[in-house]
């Protein structure tokens, strides 16, 4: 197990952006690092405690998200390969080396691109109380973890509180105009539709998940991370029921136990006890294997 990495300072390049769970360095020619941390959030605060090798993970499901469906949607990776980084970026191989990519700057669309294959979350919770999804009618009856009559885009924003807020397309359209909002729904049904039979070979089910956009020479690009258990949620093929929550490969496990304790969802987090990052950390390293095929031992560093 490699040493947990709760953020990156890299002289010598200028820090672009500090997210949740990773840094984003300039390094010229309209290229960016994204290095990955071991940090994680629930319920978008981030937790005081790392999961050890989970930023090599993300990067590792991301790269091999971008290479398969780089034919579907473009996307804005050029490399992972520290060799072939700018020489200031090479400079910090000890660091960056297995939890970073070198990709393409673009305008990032402020809109979080959902789509939905069965009712969980907060989409099960609006059928729920509304008997929609994104403000559009579904049929009665569903129950939840339900496969949806096909899959749904639901797009989401962040609101005030720094919490996702579910919009619906119309909303969509009078954000980002028709044009872009008939380009982020067809490419995310398409980016889901190819994962889900990819993963369907692999016995798992893709509940939901998450995709982000951007605009590089008026092309669009797939941007950020790509199908991880950060921005997605997955569960075993093996087990399904409807009717009930489903075990994942995720971060539910951690929203769960969060769940039953009395935080109000606002900093500071509470501490995690040492089993629940154990039992975080053994989900995201089955995740990589089931999706990919290689262990985390094999994985380069």
């Amino acid at each position: 197990m490699a040493q947990a990495v709760r953020e990156t300072t890299l002289p010598g390049l200028p820090l672009y952006r500090r997210g949740k769970v990773r840094e984003l360095y300039a390094v010229g020619d309209g290229l960016l690092l994204m290095v990955a941390s071991d940090r994680i959030s629930a319920f978008d605060v981030v937790m005081d405690q790392l999961v050890p090798d989970k930023g090599r993970i993300l990067t590792a499901l991301s790269r091999f998200w971008f290479a398969r469906t780089a034919s579907v949607v473009p996307n804005h990776l050029v490399t992972t390969n520290v060799d072939d980084f700018p020489e200031a970026a090479r400079a910090h191989r000890s660091v960056v080396a297995g939890r970073s990519m070198l990709v393409r700057h673009a305008e990032r669309i402020d809109v979080e691109c959902v789509v939905r294959g069965y009712l969980a979350g907060s989409g099960w919770a609006e059928y729920r109380a509304d008997g929609t999804l994104a403000e559009e009618t579904l049929p009665p009856g569903l129950e939840e973890s339900a496969r949806l009559p096909e899959p749904r885009f639901t797009p989401a924003i962040k609101a005030e509180s720094g919490h996702d807020e579910n919009i619906s397309r119309a909303t969509l359209r009078d954000m980002v105009g028709a044009e872009t909002a008939h380009l982020l729904e067809s490419a995310s049904l398409r980016l889901y539709a190819a994962a889900e039979e990819h993963l369907h070979a692999r016995g798992l089910i893709l509940a939901d998940t998450k995709f982000e956009f951007g605009f590089h020479d008026g092309a669009l690009l797939l941007i950020d991370e790509v199908l991880t258990p950060d921005s997605s949620r997955y569960w075993p093929t093996h087990g399904y029921r409807p009717g009930r929550p489903q075990p994942s490969f995720d971060k539910q496990y951690l929203r769960d136990y969060l769940e039953g304790t009395e935080w109000n969802k606002q900093p500071p987090p509470p501490p995690l006890p040492a089993e629940v990052v154990d039992a975080t950390a053994a989900r995201y390293r089955e995740a990589l294997e089931r999706v990919t095929g290689t262990p985390l031992e094999d994985l380069p560093r």
